[in-house]
């Protein structure tokens, strides 16, 4: 059994930082793309970030250049820098990854997500 586990939201205030991170445990057999999702309050879920195993990297347009995905794969682990947020940045953070079973089939996991919320 593969589990995400997510932590590192809180209450900022717009403008701030903040950084998630997110640990990957169990029959894990190599990690392939490692993301980054939120969902806002009464919106759907969307795209954030992306980081392949070879550390190449994707944003949404809106928050490229605020936001910083990076991995450790000695750690199964990847993090989200979020700087200058905006209070349109509130929502529950989940992390996915795309990772290799005992088989060799890879497999979607995600996390229980993280609340992060940008307020004055």
């Amino acid at each position: 059994q593969v589990q995400l586990a997510e932590s590192g939201g809180g209450l900022v205030q717009p403008g701030g930082s903040l950084r998630l991170s997110c640990v990957a445990s169990g029959e894990i057999f190599g990690i392939q793309d490692m993301s980054w999702y939120r969902q806002p309050p009464g919106k759907k879920r969307e795209f954030v970030a992306f980081i392949g195993a070879d550390e190449n990297s994707g944003y949404s347009d809106s928050v490229r250049g605020r936001f910083t995905i990076s991995r450790d794969s000695a750690k199964n682990t990847v993090y989200l820098q979020m700087n200058s947020l905006k209070p349109e940045d509130t929502a529950v953070y989940n992390c996915s990854a795309i990772i290799n079973s005992r088989d060799g089939a890879p497999r979607t996991y995600w996390g229980q997500g993280t609340q992060v919320t940008v307020s004055s």
